[in-house]
């Protein structure tokens, strides 16, 4: 999640202000009305039958299946954006745990045998500033992620010496003083990379593409994808390629209110400088009407299962 500072300061991180939600200084506060100050975003397993990652419901699952009342090495308000991964036959999630004593985000994890039951591990990565939205990802046989990092004023590659453990940060793949990179999401198609990253406004989704991981990253000619749009804009989750060359972003929408569902538009062209994508359906794919997600659901990460069914980890409110 982003929290956007009044200032562009050294990790001047009080006041901040959450698009649609205001969070002030906390300090001298105890554990329990230091969370009262947040919304309680949790996080939920859904899944669907069908061969495309579209129809996923929570009907018959028993959620959220990690709070933030799991976490149990540092006092947290909530957790969200889940990122799940699967490896060696057990699914990692990687997510955002707001702690109270910092006021800032770390990245958490958590492990299952089954991607219905989990059990929270630690707390993975920790920096000076806020981190949130842990896209991660493998590439030739090693994993990397990349975090929201916007009040380092860059987009951040981590690689893990031992995974699902031992983060450092390798590369800053863009960056520039008073520049907002938000929810960066990034995916590998046709040889080419592929960077999404919003501007900080909600309205405005960035893209960037580059022959290699390390970079020369280069703005798309078509970039920015979005202007003026709140609706859809910015990154709801993993971008999900299947069927060889089917390719689906999810989005958040964040109008009338900050995340409030998540849509879902297919990539139906895509080159170094063409792009065009439409709308799936009418219908967002993400629609909080749980008891524990009425308010907002906005983010998803599929994982394709066995049997052409796929799993996700979402988060709601």
């Amino acid at each position: 999640m982003f929290f956007f500072r009044l200032r562009i300061l050294s990790f001047d991180i009080h006041p901040r202000v959450v698009w649609g939600f205001s969070y002030g200084n906390h300090s001298g506060l105890d554990s329990q009305e230091k969370t009262s100050g947040y919304d309680n975003w949790a996080i939920g397993i859904y899944k669907s039958s069908s061969s495309e990652p579209f129809d996923f419901s929570g009907v018959n699952m028993s959620n959220p299946v990690l709070t933030a009342f799991d976490v149990t090495d540092i006092p947290a308000a909530f957790v969200a954006d889940p990122f799940l991964t699967y490896e060696n036959n057990i699914y990692y999630m990687f997510f955002e745990v707001m702690n109270t004593n910092t006021d800032q985000g770390d990245i958490g994890l958590a492990i299952s045998n089954d991607g219905f039951n989990w059990t929270y591990k630690q707390i993975i990565l920790d920096e000076e500033f806020h981190l949130s939205y842990p896209c991660v990802f493998k590439w030739a046989n090693d994993f990397y992620m990349i975090p929201e990092t916007y009040q380092a004023e860059s987009v951040r590659l981590y690689k893990s010496n031992n995974f699902p453990y031992n983060w450092t940060c390798v590369k800053s793949l863009l960056e520039g003083e008073g520049e907002f990179f938000v929810d960066n999401t990034i995916f590998h198609y046709n040889n080419t990379w592929w960077l999404f990253t919003e501007a900080g406004s909600n309205d405005l989704l960035r893209f960037y593409y580059s022959d290699k991981l390390s970079g020369p990253w280069l703005e798309h000619p078509k970039s920015p994808i979005i202007n003026g749009d709140a609706n859809i804009s910015r990154p709801g989750g993993r971008v999900i390629i299947f069927d060889t060359d089917r390719i689906v972003r999810y989005t958040q929408d964040d109008d009338p209110y900050y995340g409030n569902q998540v849509w879902a538009f297919e990539i139906t062209t895509l080159t170094k400088t063409s792009y065009e994508e439409h709308r799936v359906g009418r219908t967002p794919i993400l629609k909080g009407f749980d008891n524990w997600n009425t308010r907002g659901m906005h983010h998803i990460s599929p994982c394709q299962v066995s049997g052409n069914g796929w799993i996700a980890s979402v988060d709601g409110y």
